[in-house]
């Protein structure tokens, strides 16, 4: 038989009319067994699940059938399959995976039948003064979910699927109901995540927060020392609280993610930071584009020139592929680009996306094309404070709201979110030979030009874009440092 690639053969058997047809059928919430019916189905595949509905049981046998043709695909045995997937998070993935391909095929990128992650900005409260805040977070008043609301959202969260649950803000901790809310989360089926500042994760916090479902932390990092930190977070002694937090999360056992907003004042720490990060026993460390929306707007002047960023990028990528305990991601999509033109497509080779850095083997690398580049509207989706819907957090463009109940509606139908996965469409980037692995920040784009399809001004592609929109603003003195190139 003709050698078919994976793409080809997943498109010709589990992405074929009458299959996705059939499992658009499935698609569909059972009351009686409490979750969508692929999600029961991949459940009772896995093993993970003893007893369904009749439906279910005659649904899980399509899943089955679905499921061996996708292990064949990637050259998996279905023991190995069924044994991949018996993590209750990757079960819920994969269900998404299946109920994505029903919904919009084998599409390239690739885009799930919900989002994988939301992150939900549950209060604009906080203890800090961010110079790059996004949600111009610390003002009191603004309009919030009340907790009976809460639970309700995460309820229609996990119906629709959501794998990821982040709890973000403003600061996330200084809400009274955060526990509850959490915990809801966590019994709901979802991996509950909380990003913060650190600074009130006191040994006694990191507990309670183990104890109510929370298995992921990302802490805010921005600077090497006190003087930097401190200076970006807008209050003295933050940096001491903030390292104490990271200790305090490791010492409790969750995943910990450090995370640096890069700018002029501190990306030549970059290297530094992420040897610190090691050294107090982080897993991820995460270098995120400065977008200018909230207080972001006021120093744009911070922001790093496309020259820069493709200095960091490759600072980055040379760290990544160091012998280290701490893994080097980056919100930038051209990282994607730099690790291709860096290693190029081998027999192996790691391709950093979004939020992840597969190891694809051999012809696997061609998925990258299929699971890389912006996830803004295509793997996740943010939550403001009073449930506003929007592509991301830095992305603050609503396209619907919780509480209207019509989230499994905006993701299938809303138009930003459509044109948004169709990485042909943005001006410039979407003729670039990069554009499935990266197709640039679609939140630059907005932040920088109130259009979420021009070119992405960060890119060293598209250079003279950024220097044309920012040829009026005075470029701030570089800070001192190592020099990431």
């Amino acid at each position: 038989m003709k050698h078919a690639t994976t793409i080809r053969l997943l498109k010709g058997t589990v992405g074929n009319p009458l299959t996705r047809t059939l499992l658009r059928g499935l698609s569909t919430f059972c009351d009686k067994c409490g979750k969508n019916r692929v999600e029961v189905s991949v459940e009772l595949y896995t093993g993970q699940r003893e007893g369904a509905c009749l439906a279910c049981t005659a649904g899980a046998r399509l899943i089955a059938r679905v499921l061996a043709k996708g292990a064949e695909a990637f050259g998996l045995s279905e023991e190995e399959m069924q044994e991949k997937f018996t993590d209750p998070y990757w079960a819920r993935g994969l269900a998404s995976t299946v109920r994505g391909i029903a919904q919009f095929g084998v599409t390239k990128p690739f885009t799930p039948g919900a989002p994988f992650q939301v992150v939900w900005d549950i209060t604009y409260r906080c203890n800090l003064r961010c110079q790059h805040c996004y949600a111009t977070a610390g003002e009191v008043g603004k309009d919030e979910l009340s907790t009976e609301e809460a639970l309700r959202a995460i309820d229609l969260l996990a119906r629709a699927g959501v794998t990821v649950l982040a709890f973000s803000g403003g600061e996330p901790l200084v809400r009274p109901d955060i526990f509850q809310l959490t915990r809801h989360a966590a019994e709901r089926g979802m991996y509950v995540a909380v990003a913060t500042n650190g600074t009130l994760i006191t040994r006694e916090k990191a507990a309670r927060m183990k104890e109510n479902g929370v298995e992921f932390v990302q802490i805010s990092l921005d600077g090497l020392d006190a003087e930097t930190h401190d200076a970006f977070r807008g209050v003295e002694g933050a940096f001491d609280r903030t390292v104490e937090g990271i200790k305090n999360s490791v010492a409790e056992g969750f995943f910990v993610e450090v995370s640096t907003t890069v700018t002029r004042h501190n990306y030549r720490q970059i290297p530094e930071i992420i040897d610190f990060s090691e050294r107090l026993g982080a897993d991820w460390f995460m270098a995120y584009n400065l977008v200018p929306t909230g207080r972001g707007r006021d120093i744009v002047a911070h922001d790093l020139s496309p020259e820069e960023r493709e200095d960091m990028l490759h600072m980055l990528w040379r760290e990544l592929k160091a012998d280290r305990n701490i893994n080097v991601l980056s919100t930038a999509p051209q990282f994607a680009r730099v690790a291709l033109q860096q290693e190029g497509k081998g027999d192996c080779t790691t391709v950093p996306t979004h939020f992840y850095n597969p190891t694809l083997a051999g012809q696997l690398v061609d998925l990258a094309e299929f699971i890389g580049g912006c996830g803004a509207g295509r793997f996740y989706l943010a939550m403001r404070a009073n449930g506003d819907l929007q592509p991301c957090v830095f992305f603050p463009l609503k396209v619907g709201n919780i509480r209207d109940g019509d989230l499994e509606r905006v993701w299938q139908n809303s138009r930003v979110l459509q044109e948004l996965r169709n990485k042909d469409l943005p001006e410039r980037c979407g003729d670039c030979h990069y554009r499935y692995y990266c197709g640039g920040c679609r939140a630059r784009a907005y932040g920088y030009t109130g259009n979420y399809l021009a070119p992405d001004p960060g890119c060293i592609n598209n250079r003279e874009v950024y220097h044309r929109l920012t040829c009026h603003v005075q470029q701030p003195v570089q800070a001192t440092g190592s020099r990431p190139g």
